[in-house]
């Protein structure tokens, strides 16, 4: 479902004489369906860059990053926001949305970029608001008010809205406290249930443990911190 194949990304520092810095090279490995991998390494090993290239913020120097079976290298911008539309979910780490949007319609526009009725993703919306513990009362409101710990939850409300067959989670246990973190965990198993591809960072030891198959070491693959 998820497969690099000799992977590069440097980044050239034109501010500071063109220096270019070699981030992560030569990154290859796949993830099949219902499985879960973890990206590990210290920090500065590159995990965050190449979250972003799988999603396609950032681009490749070299190799080729394939989702279900589109090469995204070279993909059109397009076919990419066709991709993230229908296939690839993002849980980043931080809510980005437009300011006065309802919470409500927030978590629920996934669904309606997929022509879901309205009353259909509001009922898939209000469900997951409600088994991330964000009161009622705050649903016609803007996330952009809420807690660093609220908006947090929302974000990953919205990334589990549409049943993506591919999924990105960077940290979506981090500052929960235990009822919400067991949610989280328990939506990547059913994730997995059926048949999700997923890749994540999860500096939690206990929840990598419990939802993660396999462990990939970035390090391995970045310039100087190999050894």
């Amino acid at each position: 479902m998820i497969e690099l194949k000799d992977v590069s990304k440097t980044f050239t520092l034109h501010n500071q004489g063109s220096a270019v810095i070699e981030v992560i090279s030569n990154v290859s490995f796949a993830v099949a369906p219902g499985e879960c991998v973890a990206l590990t390494g210290a920090s500065g090993a590159g995990k965050s860059t190449l979250m972003r290239m799988i999603y396609g913020n950032y681009l490749t120097q070299t190799g080729e990053i394939c989702i279900d079976g589109l090469n995204i290298v070279q993909a059109k911008p397009r076919d990419i926001i066709k991709l993230r539309r229908d296939v690839l979910g993002y849980v980043s780490q931080f809510l980005r949305v437009v300011p006065r949007v309802p919470t409500l319609d927030v978590v629920a526009e996934p669904l309606r970029a997929l022509a879901v009725p309205a009353d259909e993703a509001q009922a898939r919306a209000k469900a997951l608001l409600t088994q991330l513990n964000i009161p009622e009362r705050l649903w016609s409101l803007s996330p952009t008010t809420f807690s660093g710990g609220e908006q947090q939850r929302v974000n990953i409300t919205r990334g589990f809205a549409h049943t993506y067959p591919a999924m990105l989670l960077d940290e979506p246990t981090a500052s929960l406290d235990a009822a919400n973190r067991e949610v989280v965990l328990s939506l990547i198993e059913d994730a997995k249930a059926r048949g999700a591809a997923i890749i994540g960072i999860f500096h939690d030891e206990a929840a990598r443990s419990r939802v993660c198959d396999r462990e990939i070491d970035v390090g391995r693959f970045t310039p100087g911190m190999a050894a």
